[in-house]
């Protein structure tokens, strides 16, 4: 410590001081520092605090303030004020919230009196020995050690958890649920939980009918919401548990415990029932009736001890985690696999290098007062604290990766020491640091291996169903989460091996995985899956045989010389080629003849028809038995010379007051071309009648010209119309009119009249214009009559047929989660259902429906509702009747052999009489169990029983009984079945309980009678309970008086049937009587003795005989298990008295005491004296002198420096030091050293203050003698 008066070394001249406040208050700490313009640090839990709204920092001069706002529990731990190498620690407590005013931390001036707990943390946060927070050694709170330190002060003030999850305690057989909140408002991503028991047993890998994993998230509050669900507690699901919640740049980490306890409470415990048994029925629960006596007997829950002991506060003492390496190392090596298994071990070969290196019987380390663990575990990625705690504090440690030093660079190592502790902190672990690891202190050294756990492999994009046809091409795409992980590929179960790479290819581009198959047959449909060690993906392939469907034929045209012919067609494979022929033979392009091919459209164009032009054309499909043909009528126009004066004539084929229908596909150009003849030229008017409501065909402006020579005039909609304006244009010459519309659309469709008129006539003729297109579509479909594989999917027909009957409809299906639709059928559906089939049981599916004209298909119709196969289970098998009595009939069976992926949701148990159809329930709802107690039956009936397994989809099929069940009890003769090991002699030891289980049969229910000896059994502490099919006697604690012969009886009537039991309780014999040295000659001595006046009531294995020295009287064994009562012990040392004992020995032990000698027995030494020679004292006495005295140092301040000096003298000189004159025996932070007249001084991490003049003094009878030095202590710049 320094000396009183003299100012402390740091930069500190007022120091913080650790206090306690009420939540919601604020707090105010106060530091002052020597000099003004220091910068000053705040620090909470290492990491540096910012202003912020909770935080509040202000510097004034040498005065620096921290101001927490509305303290909270979260507020409180450790903080820190750092200004240059000085460090002070300070803690805030919150307590429970009252009306407080704020508080400022005093801090006393360093002249005042020591002792107070601020003074006491400062110099060791100056040294750098920071001591454990005293939150962590208060409250237990492990979310310190837990929690990573991350940069700047955290939004939220707790970690990232909410609301963490509590200590919970729950009964066998009942459940409980573990919640935890996370804050998401700040989080780009959902976080990733896991869930552990005990150290690292992973409990994701465990989940099943006893554990449940669930998560939600609240968009409103913006909290993820994690639960544990455990149901039908077991006592072995006792013990500590973990919940870790990790994101990008953060993670925390809550422990909490589970304690799960006996069914009966120890406030109304009744005898009785404390020893029933409880009637396993599935799950494993009770069933019961209304008797008392009812029910299996059982003493073995009467001793557990836990069914008397009041219940532990889990918040006071917390279970003992389960150490699986001390269990491996005391199990032999044919358990090794199946504890590994228990416990989630997964790397056996590194286990069994662990423990092969391993040694059984460890010896007590003088360097180490706590080892590194066995083992560590920890994930990729993530970070690993390796802790030992010397016995020295000042020792030196190293520490070895694979037997070399590890080196301290960036921030992959950090190493701390904190008083006597010493830990090595490895950051970011990856593979290549899985190594064995040793801290080396001096000579001795300690041992683990740390295991990096890979994460598990998922699945980041699944597999899409394909529906391909023979000779394509396959190519399923995965995507995992690791890039170079090993997946493996299958197909309906079975994995597809490399040696098949002539069939398949695999191929891996960082995390993406394919499977190519080149050319798909009809033996490739099936289910492809690829599997990682985290998960699955699934799909489906469907290989068809390759057809063709023509979604429209080409039609007959008829055209007039030099107009354009087009032939088009389409067919349902954009892929396929085909070829256009000319009355048979092949049609070769040239300029006037062009074919194109874009999509699923073929088309032929034929400019300049000519009369040469007209013949049969067809196309013709590649690879296809299949034939499209037409026929290209021409239409020559014939013109007769007619005088002057001829009226207006329209030249068509079919003229008349009949319309004639021109049928054209929406979106395709229609064109009329009227041939006309008039002298003078005629004025062509074209019309359309509108047909809707009371509407009538437009008729020509009364206004119009009839002298319009060559103008041309359109009416539509009663309109006159440019021959320029928008798509519809009309064209006139002298001998022609053609009427053109640009992409026919519905509202196109009527009946056009065109008219001819000059001043000689008129002419006119009604054309009928009909626009066909694709249907509208369908409205969503509906799924019903969903089973295991199969579903009926229902649609309405589209609302607008396109003008063509409707030729039929197409079926798709996806998955939910995949964006690739996959067709169901390649023949058209004629009805309005369809029975879909080949699905994947517990898949989600979408269905969606298309409808097909003549024209083509129409647009998809809205998927269909979400909808997932699930078929209900098969029956129940081995349905057996287990017992019979006059009201009740006992049943068993087993689960059924297909479950279904929807579980099962439980059972039902009907039964009705011999030669009744209707059946009566058995029991209210459905059981979980396997086994049932029907009651309340009708004496004497016959009846028939059947039992259903139930899931979501339904019950399923029954299983019912063979033959018909009386109930009626059945006599029966009542006999014992004694068990092999109580026909011998029973033995037991001294308070040892009795608990003896005798099995019989006998209907109706037999008479039980104990005796012992022939007389009835007397006292409290000999109890008998009996149950329909067994008897127990039971004693608490034997006694010796317990032995003898004990006779059990079962009767019925005049019938019965007996068993005798021979017990025998057995104690330590008493010590040997009267010990006697009989004789001692030479190196040896006689013992004699007498049995023991007491064998335990057993027989007696022998005698231990020991002897100790008189010196020491530490006892040696000399005789074990000696069976005479005299013995010799040899090879006494000469000169030495020894006492001797005698212990008795049978099976359970030896005596207690022992029987041991009086006096002791003294070795006689030979007549020989020894006389020592008489030397002269001489006088070696000699002044103090320095054979190696002090040198000038110059050190850097904050490295702990050593002076070194050696004296001679006698007697030993008295060594002091001084600095500048004051001695430095009481200053703690000076240490001397002398050691073979080598005298050191240390001091630890000099500052400049430290620098001066020492000096080394030492002194004896016969003088004294000093030596000096300067030591400098310089700043690092």
């Amino acid at each position: 410590m320094p000396e009183p008066g003299k100012k402390p070394v740091s930069a500190f001249s007022k120091k913080p001081r650790s206090v306690e406040v009420a939540a919601g208050s604020p707090v105010v700490f106060e530091v002052e520092t020597e000099r003004a313009g220091v910068k000053v640090r705040w620090q909470r839990g290492g990491s540096d605090i910012g202003a912020s709204s909770k935080y509040g920092l202000a510097t004034e001069g040498t005065r620096h303030t921290l101001t927490v706002r509305e303290v909270g529990p979260a507020d409180q731990g450790s903080y820190a004020v750092i200004a240059g190498s000085s460090k002070v620690k300070f803690d805030l407590k919150v307590t429970e919230a009252e009306k407080a005013e704020p508080v400022l931390a005093p801090a006393p001036a360093p002249a005042e009196s020591t002792g107070t707990p601020g003074e006491a943390l400062a110099p060791a946060a100056e040294l750098g020995e920071s001591a454990p927070s005293p939150e962590a050694l208060l409250t237990g709170s492990s979310s310190a050690a837990c929690k990573a330190p991350t940069s700047g002060a955290p939004d939220d003030p707790i970690g990232l958890f909410v609301m963490r999850p509590q200590d919970g305690e729950v009964t066998v057989g009942g459940s409980i649920t573990f919640s935890a909140r996370v804050a998401g408002a700040s989080l780009l991503k959902p976080p990733v939980v896991k869930w552990f028991k005990g150290k690292w047993v992973d409990l994701s890998s465990k989940v099943g009918q006893h554990l449940q994993l669930h998560d939600s998230y609240d968009r409103a509050s913006k909290v993820y919401l994690f639960e544990l669900h455990i149901t039908d507690a077991q006592p072995a699901f006792t013990g500590g548990y973990r919940c870790e919640v990790s994101t990008k740049d953060k993670f925390d980490c809550s422990n909490f415990n589970l304690t799960v306890h006996e069914a009966t409470g120890t406030a109304d415990l009744d005898l009785l029932s404390s020893f029933r048994r409880t009637s396993l029925a599935g799950g494993g629960r009770r069933i019961s009736d209304s008797h008392e006596d009812a029910g299996i007997l059982d003493f073995s829950s009467l001793l557990k001890k836990s069914s008397f002991r009041t219940p532990r506060d889990s918040k006071l003492e917390a279970p003992a985690e389960e150490d699986v390496w001390e269990i491996l190392r005391q199990a032999p090596p044919s358990e090794y696999e199946r504890i590994a298994f228990q416990y989630g071990v997964t790397d056996l070969r590194g286990m069994l290098k662990r423990l092969k290196g391993m040694r059984r019987d460890e010896k007590k380390s003088t360097a180490f007062q706590k080892k590194l663990e066995p083992a560590y575990q920890v994930s990729k990625g993530h970070k690993i604290r390796l802790t030992v705690e010397l016995a020295d504090p000042d020792a030196e440690v190293r520490w070895l990766k694979n037997g070399q030093e590890i080196q301290m660079s960036g921030s992959k190592y950090i190493f701390e020491s904190i008083g006597a502790k010493r830990t090595l902190t490895i950051s970011q672990c990856s593979l290549a640091d899985d190594a064995a690891y040793q801290c080396v202190v001096g000579g001795e050294k300690c041992s683990t291996e740390l295991f990096v756990k890979e994460p598990p492999v998922l699945i980041t994009r699944p597999l899409e169903d394909q529906l391909v046809m023979v000779g394509q091409r396959v190519e399923f795409e995965c995507e995992v989460s690791e890039e170079g992980a090993q997946v493996k590929w299958l197909k309906d179960g079975v994995e597809l091996t490399r040696e098949e790479t002539f069939k398949y290819r695999f191929k891996k581009d960082g995390r993406r995985h394919r499977l190519i198959i080149n050319e798909a047959t009809l033996e490739d449909t099936g289910h492809y899956a690829l599997r990682t060690s985290g998960g699955q993906a699934l799909a489906e392939l469907i290989v068809q045989e390759k057809k063709l469907e023509v979604y429209q034929s080409i039609a007959d045209l008829t055209v007039g010389a030099k107009d354009q012919a087009v032939f088009k067609c389409e067919v349902s494979d954009e892929n396929v080629r085909g070829v256009w022929l000319k009355n048979g033979k092949e049609l070769l392009p040239d300029s006037r003849i062009k074919v194109s091919h874009i999509g699923r459209v073929h088309k032929l164009t034929i400019d300049d028809v000519t009369p040469a032009d007209e013949a049969d054309y067809s196309f013709v499909p590649e690879g296809f038995a299949c034939n499209l043909s037409a026929k290209l009528h021409f239409m020559e126009v014939k013109i007769d010379f007619v005088p002057r004066q001829e009226p207006p004539k329209i030249h068509l084929d079919c003229p008349g007051r009949i319309p004639d229908t021109i049928v054209v596909v929406a979106g395709n150009k229609l064109r009329l071309d009227v041939p006309i003849s008039g002298d003078p030229a005629p004025t062509v008017i074209w019309q359309k009648a509108i047909t809707q409501g009371n509407k009538s065909p437009a008729r020509p402006a009364p206004d119009a010209p009839e002298d319009a020579g060559d103008s041309d005039e359109w009416v539509f909609d009663k309109k006159l119309l440019c021959e320029t304006e928008g798509r519809v244009r009309v064209e006139t010459t002298k001998d022609r009119s053609i009427f053109t519309v640009e992409g026919a659309e519905k509202e196109d469709e009527g009946v056009y009249t065109v008219t001819v008129k000059n001043p000689v006539g008129e002419d006119r003729v009604n054309l009928t214009v009909k626009v066909i297109d694709v249907p509208d579509a369908p409205a969503a479909p509906k799924v019903s009559n969903v089973g295991e594989d199969s579903c009926t999917v229902q649609w309405e027909p589209p609302a607008y047929d396109g003008g063509q009957p409707v030729l039929g409809y197409i079926l798709e299906r996806k998955k939910k989660k995949s964006y690739r639709w996959m067709r169901l059928n390649f023949d058209l559906i004629q009805e309005l259902s369809h029975e879909a089939r080949r699905m994947i049981e517990g898949v989600v599916y979408e269905m969606r429906v298309y409808a097909v004209n003549a024209i083509g298909m129409s647009r998809p119709s809205p998927a269909s509702q979400p909808f997932m196969p699930i078929g209900p289970p098969s029956e129940p098998t081995h349905l057996a009747v287990e017992d019979v009595s006059d009201t009740t009939v006992s049943l068993k069976w087993r689960p059924p052999e297909r479950v279904g992926a929807g579980g099962l949701d439980g059972y039902s148990v009907e039964y009705c009489p011999e030669g009744c159809s209707e059946w009566v329930t058995a029991l209210r709802g459905l059981t979980e169990h396997t086994s049932i107690l029907v009651k309340d039956l009708p004496t004497g009936a016959r009846l028939l029983f059947r039992v259903r397994a139930h899931n979501m989809a339904g019950p399923g099929a029954p299983v019912t009984t063979t033959e018909p069940v009386t109930v009626q009890e059945i006599l029966q003769r009542p006999r014992l079945q004694l068990p092999r090991h109580l026909r011998q002699t029973i033995q037991k030891k001294v308070r040892e309980p009795v608990n003896l289980l005798i099995p019989f049969q006998g209907k109706p229910r037999p008479q039980v009678t104990w005796t012992k000896e022939g007389q009835p059994l007397a006292g409290e502490e000999v109890s008998v309970r009996n149950s329909p099919t067994d008897t127990i006697l039971f004693i608490r604690a034997a006694r010796r008086a317990h032995s003898g012969t004990y006779q059990v009886t079962v009767r019925i009537e005049n019938m019965e049937d007996e068993a005798t039991l021979v017990l025998q309780v057995v104690d330590k014999p008493s010590p040997p009587q009267d010990l006697r040295v009989t004789e001692a000659w030479g190196l040896n001595v006689a013992l004699e003795w007498k049995p023991p006046q007491d064998d335990g009531n057993t027989e007696l294995w022998g005698y231990t005989v020991q002897k100790a020295d008189k010196k020491t009287m530490e006892w040696f064994t000399v005789l074990e298990h000696y069976r005479r009562t005299h013995c010799v012990v040899p090879e006494l040392i000469i000169g030495n008295g020894y006492y001797f004992r005698v212990f008795s020995q049978n099976m359970v032990g030896s005596s207690d005491t022992a029987a041991t000698t009086k006096e002791p027995v003294f070795i006689p030494r030979p007549g020989i004296t020894y006389v020592p020679p008489k030397y002269k004292a001489l006088d070696f006495s000699e002044a103090p002198s320095f054979t190696q005295p002090l040198v000038n140092r110059s050190v850097i301040a904050g490295y702990t420096t050593m002076l070194c000096c050696a004296v001679r003298g006698s007697p030993k000189p008295k060594i002091s030091w001084f600095k500048n004159g004051l001695d430095l025996g009481e200053d703690a932070r000076f240490r001397m050293f002398s050691k073979q007249g080598v005298l050191t001084l240390e001091i630890r991490k000099p500052c400049p203050f430290d620098g001066g003049i020492y000096v080394c003094r030492a002194t004896n009878l016969q003088g004294e003698a000093q030596c000096e030095c300067r030591l400098e202590v310089r700043v690092p710049q």
